[in-house]
């Protein structure tokens, strides 16, 4: 494991196991999910010790303070050394609904929703 000053936030984000892959973590990126201290960033972004990451995942605004800057995939137990998760308690609850089963589904042969139904799920669901 190599402890840099600082790193590429792509490379950071595949490296304390937020993403899957760093192509993923790429395209978070370059899609406007990601940002540094409230500022959108392009993948070459360097990430660097005390700043705060928010990446929006999953209908979930994840949120963490870098402690480490790594650019080598690490195991689990030491991710806990690289980053702290600050992600607030409103954002963790919509886990339990997502997980729950609770998604809004229409009934078969409805088709797409309409805008209006569109906007009725973000509502409910705080998005």
């Amino acid at each position: 494991m190599t402890s840099l000053e600082n790193t590429r936030i792509d490379k950071w984000l595949w490296s304390v196991r937020i993403c899957k892959t760093r192509v993923i973590a790429t395209d978070l990126c370059k899609r406007h999910k990601v940002s540094i201290d409230g500022q959108e960033v392009k993948p070459s972004r360097d990430v660097k010790v005390g700043q705060i990451i928010s990446v929006r995942k999953e209908g979930i605004a994840w949120q963490y303070r870098v402690l480490k800057c790594i650019d080598k995939r690490v195991g689990a137990g030491v991710v806990k050394e690289s980053c702290e998760d600050i992600t607030p308690l409103e954002e963790k609850n919509k886990i339990a609904l997502i997980k729950g089963g609770w998604v809004p589904r229409r009934a078969k042969g409805e088709g797409r929703p309409t805008k209006k139904d569109r906007r009725e799920m973000d509502r409910v669901l705080g998005l």
